[in-house]
Order: C-alpha cells, then structure tokens, then sequence
C-alpha cells in the first residue's frame, strides 16, 4: 500500500460525466443522480483499510442525508485483475456486508478516476445543485490503527463524518463551503499496467 492524498481536483470544476454498471445490474450516469441537491461521489474500493475505517459511518451519513436530499455514488476503480478482492462479484458482497445504501459502480477501464483525477481510497467530491465542486477533502479527521502489515484496528479513533456532515449541513443551509479544506487519504488507486496518470507518482 503506498499512502497517497487526494490530488485536490480545483473546485467549481463541473462533475465529469460516466456510464457505469452497478452492482444493481444497472448502467448508471451522471444524469440518474439529477434529482438531487447535492451529489457526493466516492472513490472506493473493497480492500483498502482506510475505506474500512470509515464505511460504517459512511454507510449511516449516506442513509441519513439521503432522506435530505443529498445523493451518493461510490466508484471503484481498482485494477480487479490484480486485486481478486476487488472484483465486481466481491463488490456486490462488499455493498452488502456494509449496508450501502446508494449505488457501487465499477470504473472497469479506469477512465472515471482518469476525470475525476481520483488518486486515493477513499477520495470523496462533493458537488452542489449545479454540479459544480464545493468540496474534496477528507471525511473526518480519524485515521486507522496500524498494527502489524496489513493489520489495523479502528476501535482507536472510530470515524463519525464530522468534516463531509459538516459540508453537507452547510449546503442544506444555503451556506457557502470554505475553501480551506484538508485532503483525504488512503490507499493509491490500483492502476492497470502503462494506466496510471500523469498525476500519479
């Protein structure tokens, strides 16, 4: 795992569009998630400890602002050919076991990540009304354990959101999102060989 941070993609960027199939069996784009207020896209994937960390809060925030008008998207894009635990199968069991409540679609060429400039799991944009970026940063400020290689624990300092609820409460309010805002963090996104970006590395 190479410990990598959100590129910080310039905010008021408009949301890239994707066509994507979800563990649902659907194909997704940008445009299902029109009836929102706000959209919330999450780079994730199902092996990453720092995705672990924070999906049972995730899982509840999602649920909750849900019922406010707020939509959620996760993507992975991890390279499944090498990462087993990633692949579309396991992500339908991954969705499941975490109680996701929105919708988990695979970014199989990784071209999604390519526009979003996606560099980390997690990597969390928030975009408004208009699909304009008012945030990328981190979900909270907690960070999993390390214990021994490829051991964590999360007990330590569980995750609660309070940096994405933050943004989120600040939307529904009408109120600006400040620009100062801290990059989130996680594993690399696993490229395909000769895929990796020029941001990358």
């Amino acid at each position: 795992m190479a410990l990598t941070q959100s590129t910080m993609m310039p905010l008021q960027h408009k949301a890239p569009d994707f066509s994507l199939p979800s563990t649902d069996g659907e194909q997704l784009s940008l445009q299902d998630f029109d009836r929102y207020k706000a959209l919330v896209v999450l780079f994730i994937c199902n092996h990453c400890p720092y995705v672990i960390h924070i999906a049972p809060a995730l899982a509840a925030l999602a649920k909750a602002y849900k019922t406010k008008g707020i939509g959620f998207v996760a993507i992975n894009s991890n390279d499944a050919s090498q990462y087993e635990s990633d692949n579309f199968e396991n992500m339908k069991a991954e969705k499941s076991k975490q109680g996701y409540d929105f919708p988990y679609l695979f970014d199989e060429t990784q071209s999604v990540a390519h526009a979003y400039s996606a560099a980390c799991t997690p990597d969390i944009y928030v975009f408004d009304q208009h699909r304009k970026l008012v945030y990328r940063g981190q979900f909270d400020d907690s960070r999993p354990h390390r214990i021994s290689s490829g051991n964590y624990d999360s007990l330590q300092s569980p995750s609660t959101g309070s940096d994405l609820k933050n943004v989120l409460d600040l939307l529904l309010d009408n109120k600006a999102v400040p620009d100062v805002q801290i990059p989130s963090m996680g594993c690399n996104i696993k490229w395909k060989d000769g895929n990796a970006p020029d941001y990358f590395g």
